[in-house]
């Protein structure tokens, strides 16, 4: 078939219907469909390949191993377009809203704030992906991406949100235990040009307690009180919010520097996408201005 021109979807329809169901009048059922109809696409079909596809089995029919190699190629492509299909259907329910962020914004900033975010917007339905790689707004089905930098996508509107540190944080639990707690950190960080000679310089006479590939599992490790761990401020956010975890204090803080958001420039393809946007920068502005975190002294230091 390689020099032939593509069959009629039609008869592959009927074709993959008949081999999926074993039976001509089945197939014909499903496709609203006379069962002369279904005989005569695949005998249409049997004619531009060449080949017979189908053998009879009693009441029903079996494929021949010319049909089993078509089926093979026709199944995987109709359930590609079925896929695609049944994405437009959820694309256009005008409660979903798709928005993309990295993992451990998702994790640390963004997952404390959705019930405030479902409450100014009842009717909301988030989608969260942490997919970085899918940033090109209204190309991937993705409202709203929350980046490490800028887009410079045409058409795409995007403002500064937030501001990140990685900073070292641990159990809560008085200044004087600090010294007897290990160093958790991100294998990344210790080989990065940047971040690589801060940990060495600052935290390099504290012992490994463990190295993660994973943010998130660096998080997770101090809230299990296995060391001090050097994170993202806007991973450990929550954390540090509800007293789980406290920032060192005096210790240094290294700036990851700032998360942009971004949608399209004109009307979005849902005025519920334009509100939610809005609703995030917002609840950054806060932040920024009027939101503190407590440290191990119980004083307050604003977050910027």
């Amino acid at each position: 078939m390689s020099n032939t021109r593509l069959p009629s979807f039609k008869f592959l329809i009927g074709f993959e219907a008949a081999a999926r169901l074993g039976n001509y009048s089945r197939a014909a059922e499903e496709l609203f469909v006379s069962q002369s109809a279904v005989s005569h696409q695949i005998s249409q079909l049997e004619q531009q390949v060449g080949q017979p596809l189908f053998r009879r089995k009693g009441r029903g029919v079996e494929l021949t191993v010319a049909g089993s190699l078509l089926l093979d190629s026709v199944g995987k492509s109709l359930e590609h377009i079925r896929n695609g299909l049944a994405r437009i259907e959820t694309y256009m329910d005008d409660r979903l809203v798709t928005l993309v962020c990295p993992a451990p914004v998702a994790s640390g900033w963004l997952q404390p704030r959705v019930d405030r975010l479902l409450q100014a917007h009842p009717d909301l339905c988030p989608i969260i992906s942490v997919d970085e790689s899918a940033r090109f707004i209204d190309e991937l089905d993705v409202d709203i991406a929350i980046s490490r930098a800028p887009l410079r996508h045409e058409g795409v509107f995007e403002v500064p949100l937030l501001t990140d540190e990685l900073v070292a944080v641990g159990p809560p639990a008085q200044k004087e235990d600090d010294a007897h707690l290990g160093l958790l950190c991100l294998e990344e960080d210790l080989t990065s040009d940047r971040i690589g000679p801060f940990i060495r310089a600052h935290f390099g006479g504290r012992r490994k307690a463990a190295i993660y590939d994973d943010p998130r599992l660096v998080l997770d490790a101090a809230l299990r009180g296995r060391g001090i761990a050097l994170v993202s401020r806007l991973l450990a956010d929550d954390a540090l919010r509800t007293g789980q975890l406290r920032q060192l204090p005096d210790s240094p803080r290294l700036p990851l520097g700032t998360l942009w958001i971004s949608r399209t420039e004109g009307p979005s393809r849902l005025p519920l996408v334009r509100e939610v946007f809005d609703s995030l920068l917002l609840f950054a502005q806060e932040d920024a201005i009027g939101m503190s975190q407590i440290d191990q002294s119980g004083e307050k230091t604003s977050i910027v």
